[in-house]
């Protein structure tokens, strides 16, 4: 056992305010929203139990400190220099790309998704007046790919002014590696395209993988950039609502400020602080989860693989989301229901992430093994006795 236990139970039902686990009964096990099961790392802890040892709580902005460590995460991790004033605080990545596009973009533009998608995504651009123009990934041996002259096209569409990129991608859980970023910003600068790329999951990748920052790439492309990342995944302090977006174009920075108004006012501070709590201080926690996360990820492959071939699996390179293709179980309802109201697990549904969603589910595995494993008994317990009672775990 490493010197974090990632299998100690907790509890989540006694905080009145868990989403994730007071929504639905309490013989249903959530593995819907992308919140996971484990304690917050105890530096953070102390750096929220030392704040709140001041007893004022106003408004708050970030100070030097956090800049820094924001700055010094990016050069040593992604080997990506920014400037200080490049850094914008935000509550959330959410809030961030609505921004953008709002602030950058008119009603009639058109704005590029690669589906499935984050719902939040794919229902960005309906918010502004905006098109939404979807380019579908292609499934492959290996998991998923961008189709390339498919995003050429759309990009070539007159109207279209920008890129909602998702990397890591949700729900597939698919890294972008350097070549295939290249060729999509390539293209996005040969059409004047807007990048706006969502980098929340850019923490989770798995061992073998990488994870680049788009604009990180070349100085053109982080002059048509708006970076998006966020603490709050990795280290689950989503609650807390604190984000930055990297934004190197002083014009464009200025005009994506300028959106604040009337939506988005300052950051949480407690926020502030356990974010750089998070980057100074959690490197070791970081590095445990991502072996625990990856040994979950493998062991849900494999229980598909001997229990339920007929759910197709391709195991993600990042994040904590897997993504099922059920279309090979003849179910009477959406593969979302059936989880729910048979098996007593509550997931997110497919077509929430686009009409190529219809068949799937999304299921967070970022929680204690022994819930997986629960979840999987339930499960084939379902498929082989579908009007049966369900046994407890």
């Amino acid at each position: 056992m490493t010197e974090f236990d990632f299998d100690a139970p907790i509890d989540r039902r006694a905080a009145a305010d868990c989403r994730k686990w007071n929504r639905y009964p309490a013989d249903t096990l959530p593995m819907w929203v992308a919140d996971m099961d484990f304690a917050v790392p105890e530096p953070i802890q102390a750096a929220l139990r030392t704040r709140l040892a001041h007893p004022v709580f106003g408004y708050a902005g970030p100070p030097a400190s956090l800049i820094e460590a924001i700055l010094e995460m990016l050069e040593v991790r992604h080997g990506w220099k920014v400037a200080p004033e490049a850094i914008v605080m935000l509550p959330g990545v959410e809030p961030g790309f609505n921004m953008a596009l709002r602030g950058l973009l008119s009603p009639g533009d058109g704005v590029v998704v690669q589906t499935p998608i984050y719902a939040p995504i794919l229902a960005a651009p309906l918010h502004w007046g905006q098109r939404r123009i979807e380019v579908p990934l292609k499934p492959i041996a290996s998991g998923f790919s961008a189709d390339l002259p498919a995003l050429e096209n759309a990009f070539a569409e007159k109207g279209t002014k920008a890129f909602l990129l998702c990397n890591p991608h949700n729900p597939t859980g698919k890294v972008y590696d350097a070549d295939e970023l290249s060729v999509i910003a390539a293209s996005c600068l040969r059409h004047n395209v807007l990048i706006i790329s969502d980098e929340i999951h850019g923490d989770l990748v798995y061992e073998g993988g990488r994870h680049y920052p788009i604009a990180s790439l070349a100085p053109e492309i982080a002059e048509r950039s708006i970076t998006l990342m966020s603490a709050s995944k990795t280290y689950n302090i989503a609650g807390l609502k604190a984000a930055f977006a990297i934004i190197p174009n002083a014009a464009l920075r200025q005009a994506f400020v300028s959106a604040r108004a009337g939506m988005v006012d300052s950051v949480n501070l407690m926020g502030l602080v356990a974010t750089e709590a998070a980057l100074r201080e959690c490197k070791a926690w970081r590095h445990a989860l991502l072996i625990y996360l990856q040994e979950n990820r493998d062991f849900l492959a494999s229980e598909i693989a001997q229990r339920f071939p007929m759910i197709g699996y391709q195991p993600p390179q990042a994040s904590f989301l897997a993504w099922l293709d059920c279309r090979g179980i003849a179910l009477a309802v959406e593969p979302a229901q059936f989880f729910l109201e048979r098996a007593r697990i509550a997931v997110s549904a497919g077509e929430e992430f686009g009409t190529l969603g219809a068949g799937h589910i999304r299921l967070n595995y970022g929680c204690r093994r022994a819930t997986l494993a629960a979840s999987l008994d339930r499960l084939e317990q379902a498929l082989n006795d579908p009007k049966g009672a369900l046994r407890p775990i």
